[in-house]
């Protein structure tokens, strides 16, 4: 009996640990790929045909042209992304992601 409760828990915890991604999920984790891969058709071929980004960072509602110009030199410094917490509900994803840096340093991004 001890052998049939140990084993039980042994594999709902082996399954429960390789749930698999969402489809936004997917997506997320293919476009921080690019960035850490810095090849910019991976990112690109994530964004939705009317793309905008927004960011506390003077960046209203910019298309992907701009986005490009002013946020891919960045993937250079890229070095590899930890994904913290992914939690969807509906439409949305939100993502926490650590970014780990060329020149060693840390960085927590937010992205919705």
């Amino acid at each position: 009996m001890i052998r049939l409760i140990i084993s039980i828990f042994f594999i709902s915890s082996v399954m429960t640990s390789y749930a698999q991604s969402t489809a936004k999920e997917k997506v997320a984790m293919a476009y921080y790929t690019g960035f850490e891969k810095n090849i910019w058709d991976s990112v690109a071929a994530q964004f939705a045909d009317d793309f905008t980004f927004t960011s506390p960072n003077n960046d209203d509602h910019i298309n992907v042209q701009q986005f490009k110009q002013k946020c891919w030199p960045t993937a250079g410094f890229i070095k590899k992304v930890k994904y913290i917490k992914m939690i969807e509900k509906g439409d949305v994803l939100m993502l926490l992601v650590e970014i780990y840096t060329s020149d060693n340093k840390t960085i927590r991004n937010v992205d919705v």
